[in-house]
């Protein structure tokens, strides 16, 4: 099994707080964001957008784009401290001990260069191995991931690949230096409807079989429910709630999380409307003082408007409302 040891988290991303300087002053756009990821467990990071869950593992990655920057916090990976480490040493942890998957399978794949050349790349540039062995490990995991006649295929572009095929190649790309961490960003979105099922039990796989832990970020409920353990949900840049999936999505707590589930049609349901969140998810220049999500809420206190609201114990879930002041520790 790829990880750390099972004593402590695989990643733990300790109050973290992304902003971005503008002549008008500085956008803060991940507030005070805390998440934990074990060995072999899929978290979930969930939210609408411009919630921050794709700067959230750009933050992860270091790859946030200038003039974005991590203003506070700290990120731990396999118990060493990664967010403060210089440019080079954070490439070499990218694709060796830290492998991603993009939404658009077609901006991560060179176009110029065969699937073969780029994964042998990827492998050399992280292990210790010969051109041929790199060539063997290289379509043994296109076969791995559900590419037919991997063989042949190593030999083709992007442009001659299906986009199903394209994504499985992504996936293969992420896995080439067997990473202890996987971030997916929208793995599944720019595919349709049968390839993304397939994708999601390609995923659900490769993560029993290789014990890899999982930051999975998507808009998309269903393959929250489909693959992940624990699920975060964030509003504004700060995480509303987080727990057990099941728990989440049954027994929602936050105000913002019910509306969320509340939009989703339920199979059997004879319900002729869907819940709606009025309003929309403020910009970085007006997110507003105490709990972000205020303006939205129904449920909303006096205090609500003043006050913002730490992450709180509610029946086994954390979450970040004054609707569960008393069940603070």
């Amino acid at each position: 099994m790829t990880g750390s040891p099972a004593t402590g988290p695989l990643l733990d991303v300790r109050h973290l707080r992304v902003e971005f300087p503008t002549r008008r002053g500085v956008l803060v756009a991940i507030d005070d964001v805390s998440l934990r990821i074990a060995p072999g467990e899929v978290l979930g990071v969930v939210g609408e957008s411009g919630a921050g869950k794709s700067l959230t593992g750009m933050a992860v990655l270091g790859l946030l784009q200038p003039p974005g920057r991590i203003a506070a916090g700290e990120i731990h990976l396999q118990g060493g401290r990664i967010d403060n480490l210089a440019a080079a040493q954070l490439r070499a942890i990218r694709g060796r001990r830290i492998g991603a998957i993009f939404q658009d399978p077609l901006t991560a794949l060179d176009p110029l260069f065969t699937v073969g050349a780029q994964i042998t790349e990827t492998i050399r540039t992280h292990l210790q191995v010969t051109a041929n062995e790199a060539r063997e490990r290289a379509v043994a995991l296109l076969r791995e991931v559900g590419i037919p006649a991997p063989a042949q295929r190593f030999d083709q572009y992007p442009h001659q690949l299906s986009g199903g095929m394209r994504q499985r190649v992504v996936i293969a790309l992420a896995l080439c230096a067997e990473p202890a961490l996987l971030i997916a960003d929208e793995p599944t979105t720019a595919l349709d409807v049968s390839t993304q099922a397939q994708i999601i039990e390609l995923l659900a796989r490769l993560v029993r079989d290789r014990g890899m832990g999982v930051m999975l970020i998507t808009h998309d409920m269903g393959v929250i429910a489909a693959m992940a353990d624990r699920v975060a949900v964030l509003y504004a840049g700060r995480v509303a709630e987080i727990g057990l999936v099941r728990d989440v999505i049954q027994r929602p707590r936050h105000p913002y999380t019910t509306g969320l589930m509340g939009a989703i049609p339920k199979r059997g349901s004879l319900a002729t409307r869907l819940t709606q969140i009025d309003g929309a998810m403020p910009r970085l220049d007006a997110i507003p003082g105490g709990c972000a999500f205020h303006p939205r809420c129904e449920r909303r206190l006096d205090r609500c408007l003043r006050e913002r609201p730490q992450p709180t114990p509610a029946d086994g879930s954390e979450v970040s409302c004054w609707l569960y002041p008393d069940d603070a520790s």
